[in-house]
């Protein structure tokens, strides 16, 4: 198995950290209005597949590097229509974790090395 590049983990380690978060800032949400909006169960699983990503991205399965540069990029569209003042950071972001996890050949070795060896 190759060894797991460093943009890899950092990415990983970061949606599962944003998932976490989204997570409990819905929740946190919940409690202030009661009974939950149907909101929160999409809360839970839009940010669930962020965690997911994370976690199976460490593991080296390419599709979630796929799924992740698609959540982000869903996530910056959605916001490109909720607050035009955050459209630059969040196309940013996108740019960058789409170079970390598709265009750079050592990460796309790792993705192919580990489809290879499962």
């Amino acid at each position: 198995m190759n060894k797991r590049p460093f943009a890899v983990t950092v990415v990983s380690l970061l949606m599962m950290a944003a998932g976490t978060m989204g997570i409990v800032r819905g929740f946190h949400y919940a409690n202030k209005v009661w009974p939950p909006e149907q909101d929160l169960i999409w809360i839970v699983i839009v940010d669930g597949i962020g965690i997911a990503c994370g976690v199976f991205m460490l593991r080296g399965n390419n599709w979630a590097r796929w799924l992740a540069v698609a959540w982000v990029g869903a996530h910056a569209l959605i916001i490109s229509f909720l607050n035009r003042r955050e459209i630059l950071v969040h196309v940013v972001i996108f740019a960058l974790l789409a170079y970390l996890l598709l265009f750079r050949s050592d990460v796309r070795g790792y993705f192919r090395g580990a489809a290879q060896d499962g």
